[in-house]
Parts: structure tokens; sequence; C-alpha cells
């Protein structure tokens, strides 16, 4: 089945997934972190897009941003790909792709779900298994979106600078909407968006969604549901890159 084309639309919050080749390691050490936090923001700067929120795993990446034009975001994700790529292979003397072919994507309806994918996405490594906490790991924007600690790669979206009237109530606000667990039926929305490439937000965003682009962008069918005690080995492994 051909795959479908990907909607890329100026000024709409995209969360992308990028992976690890064959699920391996993208990350090794300290430097290939800082390393790629470092031409991200370059990429940013070149392009114009605006990051909301992101985490850094072992064998793959989450992005939430903004793109100002449509193409903006395949050449943040070329440039940024291709230099991280030459650097981990000059540096562990390898060969070869690092990421899989293809990165993921799905428009966000930015009133609805941008908290809710914010949450998603700095949660990773709690639901991985590798902290208790998201201020416990490091790379992720969650300690400056939950705590305001300063990070140049980051622009707030109005929806969240909209939680508070001043950085306390804002930073408290955020927090408090990790209290609770994000809920089995959200994540799998938020999966099966980024695997079928479709909008995430209600029935009226989809509609104006195929309006804009002419396409039908109705969801396929889920699979059979993921079992809870799997969800942290899942979320290791079933998302990828699309270039």
């Amino acid at each position: 089945m051909p795959r479908r084309p990907r909607i890329h639309l100026p000024d709409q919050p995209l969360h992308i997934v990028q992976r690890g080749h064959n699920r391996d390691a993208c990350f090794f050490v300290e430097d290939d972190y800082l390393a790629y936090r470092e031409w991200l923001g370059e990429a940013l700067k070149a392009t114009g897009c605006l990051l909301h929120a992101y985490v850094q795993m072992t064998n793959h990446v989450h992005l939430l941003l903004t793109p100002p034009t449509p193409d903006a975001v395949s050449a943040l994700m070329i440039s940024l790909g291709r230099r991280y790529v030459q650097y981990i292979n000059k540096t562990y003397r390898r060969t070869g792709t690092l990421w899989d072919s293809r990165y993921k994507s799905s428009l966000v309806q930015a009133d609805a779900y941008l908290l809710l994918c914010q949450r998603y996405i700095e949660l990773n490594p709690v639901r991985a298994g590798m902290v208790d906490d998201p201020v416990h790991y490091r790379w992720s924007s969650y300690r400056a979106n939950g705590l305001g600690q300063a990070d140049a790669l980051l622009t707030a979206h109005p929806v969240y600078a909209a939680l508070g009237g001043d950085d306390a109530l804002r930073l408290s606000a955020y927090r408090a909407l990790f209290r609770p667990e994000l809920e089995n039926e959200a994540i799998g929305d938020i999966r099966m968006a980024l695997d079928q490439g479709q909008p995430l937000g209600d029935s009226r965003f989809i509609d104006s969604i195929e309006r804009a682009t002419g396409q039908r962008r109705e969801p396929r069918p889920r699979g059979r549901p993921r079992k809870v005690e799997g969800e942290a080995a899942a979320d290791l492994e079933q998302l990828g890159l699309d270039i």
C-alpha cells in the first residue's frame, strides 16, 4: 500500500518522531545528546521552526514544533539528520545509516491537544521505566516547561503561555497536569495518529485539514489493543523517522 503523503502546514503544530535504524541506539554518551541539541538549535534558527517540547530517548527522538512554512520541516529534519549521522559515523568509526528511512509526523490541534502531546512526549522516560518522575530525566523539555529551567531550544506555544498570568502560576499549572497518569486511550490516540500520519484532533479539526489539503484523513482501524504492561517496551520500539 502506498504511503500517505505527510501534511505540513504553516503555523500548525506538528508532532515528529525519529528513531534509530532497526530500533538501534542513536545516542551513546553525553556528548552525543549535546551534539544533537546543538545542531537542532542551529536547524531551528535556519528554518524558523519553533520547538515547544522534545525528548531524546536512547533510540528515538520526539519533537513538537510549529513550522513557518510546509517545507521548513523537511529542511530541518534533513539538515539535522545529515549532520548528526556524519558526527556519529566519524566518532564511532562506523558507516551507513543511523536513522530509519522515514520520520513519522502528526498535525496537532493546538487548543485541545497540544498540552496532551507535550505530556506524552515528556513522560516517555517514565513510561520506559528509566525514571519515576520526568524531572529526573535530563534530555527532555520538562525541566524547562515544568520548572522554568532555561532552555534555548524552546519557544512557548500560546496555549502553554495561557496556563498562567506569570511564570510561577504557569509552571505550577503545567506541573499539575502531570499528577494524574496519562490515560491509555490518550496514549493510543497519539500513537495511532503518528503511525497513520493522521491529524491529532477532533472531527472539526480533521475536517478543516481535509478542506485545506483536499485529502481524506480519516483514521485507519487500529490493530489489537496494546497490553498495559507492554507500554514501556512499545514506546521504545514502535516509533520512527520518516524522511
